[in-house]
């Protein structure tokens, strides 16, 4: 049928937009390739336990959705996200102490969507962003599509040094804030309450949006709950939220909450991107929690996930040589290591790989390349077992690289 052709196609010759040819491949994606070969463990992946998928549980509640919504559940559905859920999230907000209506409400698929119509929104090529530095590597992949520059605050145990920002902000006129509030990733540090008041006065000040990318802040296992960002800030703040942590991230059920006025204009660049996200999705996650399902889930999430943490800590603790120091998170599925400084952790990574242990190395999370001597461990992921196992192997390859 081909026969007509008289020329080869060269695809790889297609005049793609030039920004394009200089997108990178998500090195966690890549070294996922690595962690998934056979006796590997994997601390790399940011995933949640799937043992704790509530799989028996989803196939009830979809069974009720189809049966009550019918043809509507698997049906075109508003772009800014069906009523129900919209609802049923602003409650849920305004209960936790930061005032929502629907209308402050779209449903994205999954928070990184949330991300991407931010950058698509606001950032033109050239413009900065001001971030924690490292920061989450999906936010800066979002940013980087659309040409973004960067101005990072430095961290410490309480978080962003928010005092570093306002002479960063008159020297760079940043865009957007962007921060991960709660148990970062990577880091699993969360701002304090003190900065997260000064950071919303900043904002305020200058106008700065600031965008809280908080999709940990339900998985709380120790340590005191502090509230929201936005409870601080109110209008000068934008969040972003997720099921992906606490129900399933295959559902692809995510949310953002700002002023009206910023997510009418949202909406309208989500209809360029996909129209609305999944109806069926959105009913079941909407089922789920109105069901009463969505808390008792999530106590079994933080049950599992702080004796894996507390693991870790402990194993690493007994087999880590000195000169290792690394974060004690109250939440989330992090843990940040710092070497020495003359190590390199991604020149390590092959040797891991070859003791069948796999991590992230941290440089990729600095928007700027620097963090050469960290790295980040995925706690939630992995058995007790495993993660014995799997910090007994790293301890070994760092006590005959550090000496």
């Amino acid at each position: 049928m081909l026969g007509w052709m008289t020329e080869r196609v060269l695809p790889n010759k297609w005049p793609l937009a030039p920004h394009v040819h200089y997108l990178e491949a998500s090195i966690i994606r890549e070294i996922l390739k690595f962690s998934s070969q056979p006796g590997v463990i994997s601390f790399a992946g940011g995933l949640p336990s799937p043992q704790l998928f509530p799989i028996d549980l989803l196939k009830k509640v979809a069974g009720d959705v189809l049966e009550q919504y019918g043809a509507a559940s698997v049906q075109y559905s508003l772009s800014r996200g069906i009523i129900p859920l919209r609802e049923l999230l602003a409650e849920r907000a305004t209960a936790a102490g930061t005032p929502t209506t629907p209308d402050n409400l779209l449903v994205t698929s999954g928070s990184q969507q949330g991300i991407e119509l931010l950058a698509r929104a606001f950032i033109d090529p050239g413009d900065y962003v001001l971030t924690e530095n490292p920061t989450y590597l999906g936010a800066l992949q979002a940013f980087n599509y659309y040409q973004a520059r960067y101005v990072t605050v430095e961290m410490d145990e309480k978080g962003m040094l928010v005092d570093q920002m306002e002479d960063r902000i008159k020297q760079y006129n940043p865009k957007l804030i962007y921060t991960v509030s709660n148990f970062q990733n990577p880091t699993g540090i969360s701002l304090s309450e003190d900065r997260r008041i000064r950071l919303c006065e900043l904002a305020a000040r200058y106008n700065i949006p600031v965008v809280d990318d908080n999709p940990y802040g339900e998985i709380q296992f120790a340590g005191k709950q502090l509230p929201t960002v936005k409870s601080f800030g109110a209008d000068e703040v934008i969040t972003l939220k997720t099921f992906s942590k606490t129900l399933t991230p295959g559902l692809r059920i995510g949310w953002m909450n700002g002023p009206k006025w910023i997510i009418n204009q949202f909406e309208k660049v989500k209809q360029c991107a996909d129209l609305h996200t999944s109806t069926f999705g959105q009913y079941l996650a909407y089922e789920f929690v109105k069901q009463g399902l969505l808390e008792p889930h999530v106590e079994k999430i933080k049950a599992d996930y702080r004796a894996k943490r507390d693991r870790m800590l402990k194993k690493m603790e007994e087999t880590f040589p000195e000169g290792i120091t690394w974060t004690t998170p109250d939440g989330g599925m992090f843990l940040w290591v710092k070497l020495p400084e003359e190590v390199s952790a991604k020149e390590l990574f092959p040797k891991a790989v070859e003791q069948k242990v796999a991590y992230v190395p941290g440089q990729p999370f600095y928007p700027h390349g620097e963090g050469q001597n960290t790295l980040r461990l995925n706690f939630s992921n992995a058995t007790l077992e495993e993660i014995d196992e799997g910090i007994a192997r790293l301890g070994k390859l760092f006590a005959e690289t550090i000496g």
